[in-house]
């Protein structure tokens, strides 16, 4: 071997060719400005495809919401007013007797009354019923007017009207008359 192929030129070492970093990786294809355009372009074209379909998936979301939400409303009351069936049909039934007998007739009521208070409960709803001498509570109650009494001062001295929640929210306040500080 001769020595000039073992010791290797010194402009050689420090050429572009030669340098570590280009030895490691093949040098980038120079593309042409329309080349670069087309491939920029196709890659807006896919932007734009991804866009428009997440686009369309989002108004398909908001419409079915939509339609799901005027369902739920449409069809909210169906299972309350599916308990309340039994007790129209128990009042047609009381209508319909031809017996003058009033003790019959009240019991039949009272027993209409129970499924009436039964499909209430079976839709959350309640009553409130104050009783006399309770705290007079502006948030489920009414008061009418208030009167001199000897309770202490806001209490109740009479109810007028039952009020009713639908799971806990007031649907109508109890009707009562308070009491006056003398």
């Amino acid at each position: 071997m001769t020595q000039e192929n073992q010791h290797p030129n010194p402009e050689q070492e420090n050429s572009p060719a030669q340098t570590p970093s280009e030895a490691v990786s093949e040098p980038a294809a120079i593309k042409t400005p329309e080349e670069e355009i087309a491939e920029l372009n196709q890659k807006i074209s896919e932007l734009e495809d991804n866009f428009l379909r997440a686009k369309a998936e989002g108004e398909n979301i908001r419409r079915r919401a939509v339609e799901d939400i005027a369902k739920a409303h449409k069809f909210a009351i169906e299972s309350f007013a599916e308990h309340l069936v039994p007790v129209t049909d128990s009042l047609y039934a009381a209508l319909g007797t031809q017996t003058g007998d009033a003790k019959a007739f009240k019991e039949g009521l009272e027993i209409t009354l129970k499924q009436l208070l039964s499909a209430f409960d079976k839709g959350r709803m309640t009553e409130i019923n104050p009783v006399v001498g309770d705290k007079f509570d502006p948030h489920h109650h009414q008061a009418i007017a208030s009167v001199p009494s000897e309770q202490e001062a806001n209490t109740v001295v009479s109810v007028l009207q039952r009020g009713y929640t639908v799971a806990d929210r007031v649907l109508r306040p109890a009707l009562v008359t308070v009491s006056a500080p003398k």
